[in-house]
């Protein structure tokens, strides 16, 4: 594919941003068009529920849209998708498939891996209806123990997507938790697993180890120490296959782990970690919400994968939302994008959308390995409101940087307490806070405000200043009935798909993460250099010095 910067639409958006984009103003826009959000919002009827996407409140007009629309057009957007979910190689650096859709896909037609087996599907359905065998056996207690006592505590023990996916999405879906709690484990500093090991008693606790590879150091080490602790108690290293699992594809390093491989849940080469929760790195959330709200879970992603696969680009809602991210990314030299849930239940929505775009586009080099000249990848972040609005949201009005974002919130609670007065105060701050981010307070307001509250004027020109909020940020707003799992898968997918979107105008491949890499390289390296004695004087300066001092401290 030609470079970016010389496609006729990327330089057409150029002309447009000089000409008038970069002066637009939301005040203008919607005074002069009564009908702006008609025309700049999505309903989606799905079959569980509708999702709204209002856009109206972005620093665009049709122009300019249909300029963008234009581009992924012309950077081939929807043949890139067919592509994928045709399972064409398109992870061109590892020389694989991107096929997480296939673990979500419902319909009686194949999804064929390019250049493998004509149909991944049978392979799909086999591991799901493994983990509703073992889910349903461990949440009726008909799993038991080596005590003869059921499981009561599931620990997931993975680090990256084989436990961001699953912990946001048990957090997000705790009203429809069973009987079983469920743990997470991922940081290899011990603080993380000594304190989930005091909640336990290992008569009753069972330990998902989810690495494909099962050589992953930080997951391998925790559950090395989380099966010794376990044997402290158990004795016998027979009791191991009664309490531990696998997410994996080793099969030999699974049995030396001592885990029967009758439990051992496959996953393919063609599932990325950052896209794994629907696949059997998802058994901790089936073990907690059961295999029935997994599935619901599965359907509402699917719905969103034939929402991106049939409509029109101009109305499909991962292609706007890509699209409105590269405006404000190469044009308006934005360079983060918040996350903001008005929902409890969300709160770790953002962390996990940190790795699913981070990861996926923090790129610099494109898929035929020539530097970018342009912004990739936004750092994206974000709480949820209204906590946000007590923290970080002083920046988002009034600092000197844009920061675009999305403000995500359901219609319905499921905790409608002191009449749902909670709820409505929740959602009126959500509406309020794009209301004030795109209309701001102008100065005369502001001075106007403060002479209605009384001060003198000598008050109001030292003051006034400090109250006005520029507006013009920009915002959208994705509203739902209710956070059920059907509405959670969809709104992931539509996440999943609005990177890929940027993956593919950018030019870069959104499947690898090369990144990672090299610090875990070094690691290596250094791990034995902090046993050894004296000074090693092989390192940079800056290494030696902090090795000579931990040395120095360890030995007090």
């Amino acid at each position: 594919m030609a470079c970016l910067t010389n496609c006729p639409s990327y330089k057409r958006l150029g002309e447009l941003y000089e000409k008038k984009g970069k002066s637009l103003t939301l005040r203008q826009l919607f005074d002069s068009d009564a009908d702006r959000f008609n025309k700049f919002s999505l309903n989606l009827s799905l079959s569980d529920g509708t999702i709204l996407l209002d856009y109206s409140k972005n620093l665009i007009d049709g122009e300019i849209l249909d300029a963008l629309v234009k581009l992924a057009e012309d950077r081939e957007v929807e043949r890139r998708r067919d592509a994928m979910f045709n399972g064409e190689r398109i992870n061109v650096t590892e020389n694989r498939p991107v096929l997480h859709v296939a673990l979500r896909h419902r319909g009686p037609e194949p999804i064929p891996e390019a250049g493998g087996v004509a149909d991944v599907m049978p392979g799909v359905r086999a591991v799901l209806n493994h983990m509703r065998e073992f889910t349903e056996a461990v949440r009726s207690g008909a799993w038991l123990g080596y005590t003869g006592r059921p499981i009561e505590d599931v620990v997931n023990i993975g680090i990256g997507g084989s436990d961001l996916g699953p912990l946001m999405v048990t957090e997000a879906l705790k009203p429809y938790a069973g009987r079983v709690r469920v743990h997470f484990v991922s940081n290899i500093d011990g603080t993380h697993l000594a304190e989930c090991l005091a909640k336990l008693n290992p008569e009753t606790a069972l330990f998902i180890i989810a690495s494909k590879t099962f050589t992953t150091i930080e997951t391998l080490t925790n559950a090395g120490s989380a099966k010794s602790w376990f044997l402290a108690s158990a004795k016998d290293p027979a009791h191991v296959s009664k309490h531990f699992v696998a997410l994996s594809t080793n099969g030999p390093k699974v049995r030396e782990f001592g885990i029967d491989e009758k439990n051992m849940f496959e996953f393919w080469d063609w599932v990325g970690g950052r896209y794994s929760l629907w696949s059997a790195i998802g058994l901790s959330i089936a073990c907690y919400i059961g295999m029935d709200n997994f599935d619901q879970l599965l359907n509402g992603a699917y719905e969103m994968d034939k929402h991106f696969r049939t409509a029109p680009l101009r109305s499909n809602a991962p292609v706007l939302l890509g699209l409105l991210g590269v405006w404000y990314i190469n044009w308006h030299g934005a360079q983060t994008h918040a996350l903001l849930p008005y929902d409890q239940y969300m709160h770790r929505f953002a962390a996990y959308f940190q790795q699913g775009d981070m990861e996926s586009n923090g790129k610099s080099v494109t898929s035929d390995g020539k530097r970018v000249a342009y912004n990739t990848g936004p750092i994206v972040w974000g709480e949820p409101g209204t906590n946000g609005q007590h923290a970080f949201y002083q920046l988002l009005h009034q600092g000197t940087r844009m920061v675009p974002a999305d403000f995500l919130a359901p219609v319905h609670t499921h905790n409608p307490i002191s009449g749902g007065v909670h709820h409505q105060i929740l959602l009126s701050n959500c509406l309020a806070q794009t209301q004030a981010l795109a209309f701001g307070k102008t100065l005369a307001e502001a001075e106007t405000e403060l002479r209605k509250s009384g001060v003198d004027d000598a008050v109001v020109a030292a003051i006034a200043a400090h109250k006005v909020f520029e507006g013009n940020r920009p915002t959208n707003s994705v509203l739902f009935n209710k956070l059920n799992p059907f509405t959670l898968g969809a709104l992931i997918a539509m996440y999943e798909h609005k990177i890929f979107v940027q993956g593919t105008i950018w030019g870069i491949n959104s499947y690898d993460q090369w990144g990672v890499e090299l610090g875990k390289q070094l690691a290596k390296i250094l791990q034995p250099l902090l046993q050894e004695p004296g000074n090693t004087g092989s390192q940079d300066a800056s290494t030696n010095g902090l090795i000579n001092f931990i040395k120095q401290q360890s030995a007090k």
